[in-house]
């Protein structure tokens, strides 16, 4: 069975088109036109052995936020439609991750219940136009249309990119142990016997 899902989604401040395969290596071509986002969704794809296309033309001429947000609309909406109906699926994942000063520790549940912890450290090295509270709106998204429960804890960190850095590897890690197959789940891993 393939777990492959493509999405387009166009408004009047974006225009974007995105695909996982779950199953994958880990290649990925990304264009969002923030290339630091280039870089966070690339280290996802690659941990996460997900191969990703996106491509995203957005108002980024305004700022950030609208293409940054609409990507995790997006690719919630791709990875629950590529997960089906979530039978024979571990689940649960959970990953910790360094990048050099920073630590982060993510734990996700399949749940199809949509909830995001987000606790990061305060960095003495705040970057400038690609920000924390942008990489919350995004997770946010990607949350609330992909069905996770999500909890993200960056435990310190000094510099911002490496917090970011650190965060984006872990969600990759750790939604990877989530998506896998285990031969001892043959329908889904509820005592409800639904997500």
């Amino acid at each position: 069975m393939e777990r492959i899902a493509e999405i387009k989604r166009k408004t009047a401040e974006t225009d974007i088109r995105i695909k996982i395969n779950l199953d994958g290596i880990g290649s990925c071509e990304v264009t969002t036109g923030i290339p630091f986002f280039d870089h966070m969704l690339t280290l996802f794809s690659v941990h996460g052995f997900f191969d990703l296309t996106v491509k995203a033309i957005g108002d980024i001429d305004i700022d950030y936020h609208h293409t940054i947000e609409d990507i995790g609309i997006v690719l919630g909406d791709a990875l629950n439609q590529s997960l089906g109906d979530r039978k024979g699926i571990a689940r649960y994942g959970h990953a910790v991750t360094p990048m050099d000063d920073a630590l982060s520790d993510v734990v996700i549940d399949l749940s199809n219940r949509p909830f995001l912890i987000f606790n990061t450290a305060e960095p003495a090295d705040p970057g400038e136009s690609f920000n924390m509270s942008l990489v919350k709106e995004f997770f946010r998204a990607f949350s609330n249309r992909g069905g996770l429960n999500l909890h993200i804890n960056n435990h310190y960190g000094e510099n911002e990119h490496h917090i970011i850095e650190s965060i984006f590897k872990a969600v990759g890690r750790a939604l990877d142990g989530a998506v896998k197959f285990d031969d001892r789940i043959t329908k889904v891993l509820s005592s409800k016997g639904k997500l």
